[in-house]
């Protein structure tokens, strides 16, 4: 199940695009369109920054702007960045260690193929395709 944290951080980056002036935006503005909470939106734009997805400057004149081109932000790595891996099973996650009932895993095919079909559905589509 995909999050608030998640959901949220793709409209924070959609009200950006769609407000984009060329200047930073407060956050305080995008709370206020977006009936989100400042506080909580103030925890997830720092992990959007820390990762590479907005640029933030503080004082008179600061606030947050993409530092991409909508069409250049993918939803799964958006998804991947607020929510973890799409691994639907432990033994899939990235982190994770070999599992010594692999080879004779009946069912680790069919959560492999739900794995690509949900990683290459979020990879496929990009912020752009929101707007």
């Amino acid at each position: 199940m995909i999050s608030t944290r998640g959901r949220y951080a793709i409209r924070v980056l959609i009200d950006l695009a769609e407000n984009d002036n060329g200047g930073y935006i407060p956050l305080k503005d995008i709370a206020a369109r977006q009936d989100i909470s400042k506080k909580y939106l103030e925890i997830i734009v720092k992990d959007m920054v820390s990762g590479g997805l907005l640029v933030g400057a503080s004082g008179k004149g600061g606030g947050y702007k993409l530092c991409r081109k909508p069409e250049e932000y993918s939803v799964g790595e958006i998804l991947e960045l607020m929510e973890g891996s799409f691994a639907t099973v432990a033994c899939l996650a990235d982190d994770a260690a070999p599992c010594p009932r692999a080879k004779e895993c009946q069912t680790l095919p069919l959560w492999e193929e739900y794995d690509k079909i949900t990683h290459d559905y979020f990879y496929s589509k990009h912020l752009s395709d929101l707007l």
